[in-house]
């Protein structure tokens, strides 16, 4: 079940909030406010800076800075009624409990059906952020060898297909707002073109009252 309110992203900035956004993004590659101008306004009211450092340090890994700032202002969020993101401070569709969960659901699947790489936070394992309603789980991996670059990975479950990109969370989120056929030189096997043909829009997930 979702809560009611879906929002569109229409409105863009003015000349001058793209020229300071065009210069952000010279400097720190795509930004979260490109985002927000795809997207829409957003509309969480649960962050919880508590909920990050505790999930952080239990699995002993920093998660990315720009999927946190997004997950931080949209939530635990469907977006196109496609893309579900999770969040470590809701009861449902909770971060940390989705990392447990597809740990647990591939323990004992046959060696030839396994991911590529381990789930897990540890370097070079595979944890999930976000699955998708056409039937792909979207993942982060865990740089390896002390490299900066985290990448994003998609396994199609029907056919158990991997593909990975070599790209931020911003950029790859910004390619599937965008309804891209491709990023960081990979086909998109996750996108909005059929969900979304007026524009990206997020519909805030219900939660279980207190």
């Amino acid at each position: 079940m979702t809560a009611q309110l879906s929002t569109r992203g229409h409105d863009m900035p003015d000349g001058d909030a793209l020229a300071a956004e065009a210069a952000e993004t010279a400097v720190t590659g795509v930004t979260f406010g490109e985002l927000r101008a795809l997207l829409g306004e957003p509309a969480f009211r649960g962050a919880d800076p508590q909920a990050w450092s505790a999930l952080e340090q239990r699995h002993g890994v920093e998660f990315p800075a720009d999927y946190k700032e997004f997950a931080d202002a949209y939530g635990a969020v469907l977006i196109n009624n496609q893309l579900t993101l999770f969040h470590p401070a809701t009861a449902w569709h909770n971060l940390g409990e989705n990392i447990r969960e597809e740990q647990e659901f591939y323990e004992d699947w046959p060696e030839d059906m396994m991911p590529p790489y381990p789930i897990g936070t540890g370097p070079g394992e595979m944890f999930p952020w976000a699955h998708s309603a056409t039937g792909e789980m979207v993942y982060f991996r865990v740089p390896r060898d002390g490299a900066r670059d985290w990448a994003v990975g998609v396994i199609e479950h029907d056919e158990f297909g991997y593909v990975e990109y070599p790209v931020t969370f911003n950029e790859w989120m910004r390619a599937y707002l965008r309804g891209a056929e491709s990023v960081g030189g990979e086909e998109m096997l996750t996108h909005s073109r059929n969900f979304a043909p007026d524009g990206p829009f997020f519909t805030m997930l219900a939660q279980p009252r207190s």
